[in-house]
């Protein structure tokens, strides 16, 4: 029996979720939850084998539940299903530690086989977001060489630059002029490809090594 907890606040998919795990053969619903709040109380007695987690909750996001309860239960496998496709989320709720990631227009029988997947050590992800993630890893394993080739003087203007200082107080942080600083970061864009701050903040963030 896979026991499942349930975290979506909307009233109509948490109660449809629940009917279609209590009338399929080997699973049951053990917890339901419409809030952050709810989850970190129910499911840490509950102890599912797996939680079907919503982004976009009333009192927090599914993100941060995802990590609160991993912290609470690390055996615990959490699939996101959600409306939301863009990578930024999705790479979020991965590093807050979701095994897997789907769309809710997925079909029931898909839910059900993503669940199955967890439970056994599984990856469930719908075709396109699989597709959004290897396109995300190559994206950040270019940037991270690019960062790679900058110089510690580079990298600490652009540390600067994403703590949204301007020249002059980066300037005045380093101990160097304001045309040194306009000079390293022309070559900071030469090497990130880049053509502003802004781009340049971003790929920096994107190539560094994660801090979690």
């Amino acid at each position: 029996m896979i026991k499942v907890g349930i975290v979506e606040d909307n009233k109509t998919l948490r109660e449809g979720f629940e009917t279609l795990l209590n009338r399929t053969p080997g699973f049951q619903c053990v917890c339901t939850c419409s809030t952050v709040a709810e989850a970190l109380r129910k499911i840490p007695k509950a102890i599912p084998d797996v939680v079907l987690m919503d982004i976009q909750l009333p009192d927090a996001t599914g993100v941060e539940c995802t990590a609160r309860i991993k912290e609470l239960l690390p055996a615990v496998q959490i699939v996101i299903v959600t409306v939301y496709d863009d990578s930024e989320r999705i790479f979020q709720a991965l590093r807050a530690g979701a095994c897997g990631y789907l769309l809710k227009r997925a079909q029931p029988e898909k839910i059900i086989t993503a669940i199955q997947e967890a439970r056994e050590g599984g990856v469930p992800m719908t075709p396109e977001i699989a597709r959004k993630v290897i396109a995300q890893f190559r994206q950040e394993n270019v940037a991270a060489t690019q960062v790679e080739n900058l110089s510690g003087r580079e990298k600490e203007v652009l540390e600067f630059v994403m703590h949204g200082l301007g020249n002059k107080a980066i300037a005045d942080r380093l101990g160097v002029t304001v045309a040194a600083v306009k000079w390293h970061l022309q070559h900071i864009y030469e090497k990130l490809h880049v053509h502003s701050r802004t781009e340049a903040a971003l790929k920096f963030r994107q190539g560094r090594p994660s801090e979690n």
